[in-house]
């Protein structure tokens, strides 16, 4: 045999080897559901017709997220139909004998809830307990010798490794639509204490509450979210990771209610021009906007314009990454947290309290300040200072109020706004005075990076300003 043949010979093999391999990567999910399918289930739920029964949307601000980024509830009471409403969603068992794992807003205001296995049985359910804020529920049915999920670990997950979700979309029982893992820990709006796992699964009305596989058969979240300018699948699916929620569960069945820690303070994003502005290397942590008096933070030290980088050893790299870390922390313990202040880091400590459910009211905006003719400054806006009725009604110690605001601005900012510090390259000013701001500002260069602290009614927050107009 010739050289030459012994090459192609080989190539061919290689070949085939490649293709080979290639086939075995694709995925094959019957086993997978032939061994969890007779977990799940499909929940439906029947309630008096107290009230509309449209579901409601949430507080969001952004118009674009507003339209129907929602739960998967589909209520159908029709007009003129019976004095009750019933929903589908899906469920799975995490105990032989009945703990269901669903989400909140799938029995919400349930009076009477129905659990249906995939051999036809049927149990009725009562919930041991919800928690709106992370949407996990708990329920129980009465039954033994159930078949029972297997839970997975969530940090091992990978971007682009396949999962599978089994539930009842539309009603349409035990579904199974696959995908990938397009993101993990993804923040959405009023969902501080979610990481969530974002997925191109197929997920619709119906498929809330179900479980979410990975390749081991084992279960890696609950399906709570989609995003969709329809109602329907646009290839954006959200999930809770399994470990908050069994942690929630823990909770909900040994005490019937979820807590949570809190520290008392109010947050911000840290974007690459914040970073530069207080002299950080790169874009992190929690920027403290505000803090509240008499709160956790306040008696451990922390101040507005501190950035928070770590919680009890956990980075934080991101705004979204402190109320998860916070909130999982239990109340009472005496932890220790790192901030970042005026260009140095320093370890803070501090009593984790307890997050309550009530909302306090911020109170009313002050009246902004008439504006008074003073030239722009380099900011392009016109400011004065603080009368001492102001200060006082205010509370305020120091600042600058905006009373004019020019065509070419440089601040984001409007009439009526106090201009507290200025921060640049990690050194931060109060403002105490127009000479002083003035003088700040005509010492810059005119593309450099500062930042002000604004107070806007009961709030404050930083903003940034990439360069300044010409100087006078």
């Amino acid at each position: 045999m010739n050289a030459s043949r012994i090459v192609v010979i080989l190539l061919a093999l290689l070949v085939g080897t490649q293709a080979g391999a290639q086939g075995r990567e694709l995925p094959d999910f019957t086993r997978l559901v032939d061994e969890q399918g007779g977990s799940v289930v499909n929940i439906s739920t029947t309630q008096a017709l107290r009230r509309s029964a449209l579901p409601q949307l949430p507080n969001i601000e952004d118009e674009e997220v507003l339209e129907f980024f929602r739960r998967f509830i589909p209520r159908q009471p029709g007009p003129g139909a019976r004095p009750e409403s019933r929903s589908l969603g899906s469920g799975f068992i995490i105990s032989a004998d009945g703990y269901i794992l669903t989400n909140a807003h799938v029995v919400e205001g349930a009076d009477e809830i129905n659990v249906k296995f995939t051999d036809k049985r049927e149990f009725k359910a009562k919930v041991i307990g919800a928690d709106k804020r992370t949407d996990v529920a708990l329920i129980k049915i009465e039954a033994g010798s159930l078949p029972v999920v297997r839970f997975g670990d969530p940090a091992r997950l990978k971007v682009g490794e396949w999962v599978v979700a089994i539930g009842s979309p539309f009603g349409f029982e035990n579904t199974v639509t696959a995908g990938i893992v397009s993101a993990k820990g993804r923040s959405l709006p009023q969902e501080n204490f979610v990481p969530f796992i974002q997925t191109d699964v197929a997920i619709n009305p119906g498929n809330s509450g179900g479980p979410l596989f990975n390749m081991r058969g084992e279960v890696v979240g609950i399906n709570s979210q989609i995003y969709s300018r329809t109602g329907g699948f646009m290839g954006l699916s959200f999930a809770i990771p399994i470990d908050v929620a069994l942690d929630i569960q823990r909770q909900l069945r040994d005490k019937g209610k979820v807590s949570r820690g809190r520290i008392g303070v109010v947050i911000q994003e840290v974007t690459r021009d914040l970073a530069t502005s207080f002299g950080l290397d790169r874009p992190r942590g929690a920027l403290v906007n505000s803090v509240e008096k008499g709160s956790p933070a306040d008696q451990a030290g922390v101040q507005a314009s501190d950035i928070i980088t770590r919680f009890d050893g956990k980075l934080v790299e991101s705004s979204s990454d402190l109320p998860r870390i916070v909130g999982a922390t239990r109340p009472g313990a005496r932890v220790e947290l790192e901030v970042w202040r005026k260009g140095a880091g320093r370890a803070l400590g501090i009593t984790v309290g307890e997050l309550r459910e009530e909302r306090i009211s911020a109170g009313e905006t002050p009246r902004p300040p008439k504006p008074a003719a003073l030239a722009a400054n380099r900011l392009g806006i016109v400011v004065s200072e603080l009368s001492a009725k102001q200060r006082e009604e205010l509370k305020l110690q120091h600042g600058l109020v905006v009373t004019d605001v020019k065509q070419d601005a440089r601040a984001e900012v409007r009439r009526g706004d106090v201009l507290l510090t200025l921060v640049h390259k990690g050194q931060h000013v109060e403002l105490r005075s127009v000479e002083q701001l003035n003088r700040l500002l005509g010492g810059l260069e005119r593309n450099a990076v500062i930042t002000l602290q604004v107070r806007r009614g009961e709030s404050t927050a930083f903003v940034t300003v990439n360069g300044l107009t010409d100087k006078g």
